[in-house]
């Protein structure tokens, strides 16, 4: 098996979330731009951003472990998957990625090379979405590894292509991205007041899916009863 030093992994995170999240906010200012319908701006932010994940967890997936998300990381740490030693590395690449991200998403439209987020998110709704979201997402990636470690990359860009559409918050799921978004004043925008409730929801769905997926995915060995022989 190849393995991969930290300076390389924690690259390979870095450049995996700026990418996602250039994706995310390049494709909502693209979408903002080309129509004024709003399901139909939604609909391209989230065709790009799950098809976006799937090339991304193919690519550096056999690097990093593909994480590109503080919450994910520390999953992996708690279930030591991933050695504390490299937590801090993980987390500094990931919020460093995504803002950059923005920034790159911003150049390439000609706008302010950052922006504080003036757009709404917040209220219970959004919060309860955002554990949904991020549990809903640590539990396939948890599932995913256990049963079909090839289909993850299928498995959370699917996901989150359904999540944008299925909770009130549209599936933000990673404090770093989050964020990265408070930084765009976009489609794809959330005011930096709104930050802490997300960032607390989206910790506390992965601790939830955490906790249940290690008690779900957990084989029990069943003692078959021993059957008399008969006699002759």
């Amino acid at each position: 098996m190849i393995s991969y030093d930290l300076p390389r992994r924690a690259v390979a995170e870095a450049l995996g979330t700026g990418l996602l999240v250039a994706t995310v906010v390049g494709s909502g200012i693209m979408a903002q731009t080309l129509t004024h319908d709003t399901a139909l701006a939604l609909l391209g932010n989230t065709l790009a951003t799950g098809a976006m994940l799937v090339v991304l967890i193919t690519i550096l997936g056999p690097i990093s472990g593909a994480h590109f998300n503080p919450a994910v990381s520390l999953v992996f740490c708690l279930n030591r998957s991933l050695p504390a030693r490299d937590l801090p590395a993980y987390l500094a690449a990931q919020f460093a990625g995504a803002i950059a991200g923005t920034i790159g998403a911003h150049l390439m439209f000609a706008l302010p090379v950052l922006e504080i987020a003036t757009k709404l998110r917040a209220g219970p709704a959004q919060w309860f979405s955002e554990v949904v979201a991020t549990f809903g997402l640590v539990a396939v990636i948890l599932a995913g590894l256990r049963f079909e470690r090839r289909a993850v990359p299928w498995l959370v860009g699917l996901f989150i292509t359904a999540a944008y559409w299925f909770t009130a918050s549209t599936s933000f799921a990673n404090p770093a991205v989050a964020v990265a978004r408070s930084l765009t004043d976009s489609f794809s925008g959330i005011r930096p007041a709104d930050l802490p409730g997300f960032i607390v929801a989206e910790l506390l769905g992965a601790l939830i899916a955490l906790a249940l997926m290690g008690w779900l995915l957990r084989p029990e060995t069943i003692e078959q009863p021993q059957t008399l022989k008969a006699k002759p």
